[in-house]
């Protein structure tokens, strides 16, 4: 049997040692989290651009002619992006396409200047052009 010759026993020992392997993950998990929220809020933006392509491309199935249903599209993202998606309008380029068959939308959303961008500066950011397309088939199956 082993006797401790200390007064406060082996407690005393081991006192500061989880203020010091907090010391040493803390750092760890902050970045993990930071991590978590910036990807997350990526995906977040990649769903809503995707979903405001999708969307657009809807709405431009009621025209009757090309020129038409490129209108109800372009018509359709500048009154959606912001109130609808929350995302900004000066920071999209939309390229609207049809003809007899297809209807396809463009979206491409720079990220670089979003807030939640801002995070990213410990770890591999995300790319800053979020790209998305939506494709319709007007006739012809």
């Amino acid at each position: 049997m082993v006797v401790s010759k200390h007064p406060f026993g082996e407690s005393r020992r081991r006192q500061g040692s989880a203020a010091i392997e907090f010391a040493l993950l803390g750092p760890l998990l902050i970045v993990m989290l930071m991590s978590m929220v910036v990807y997350g809020g990526w995906m977040w933006l990649a769903q809503s651009v995707q979903t405001l392509a999708t969307e657009s491309a809807r709405a431009a199935v009621g025209g009757l002619d090309a020129a038409e249903r490129i209108s109800l599209a372009q018509a359709f993202v500048d009154a959606e992006a912001e109130e609808g998606a929350g995302l900004a309008r000066n920071h999209m380029t939309v390229a609207v396409e049809s003809d007899e068959d297809v209807i396809r939308v463009q979206i491409a959303f720079d990220v670089s200047d979003h807030p939640l961008m801002m995070m990213a500066v410990l770890m591999p950011p995300p790319p800053m052009t979020i790209r998305r397309t939506a494709i319709v088939r007007t006739g012809g199956f």
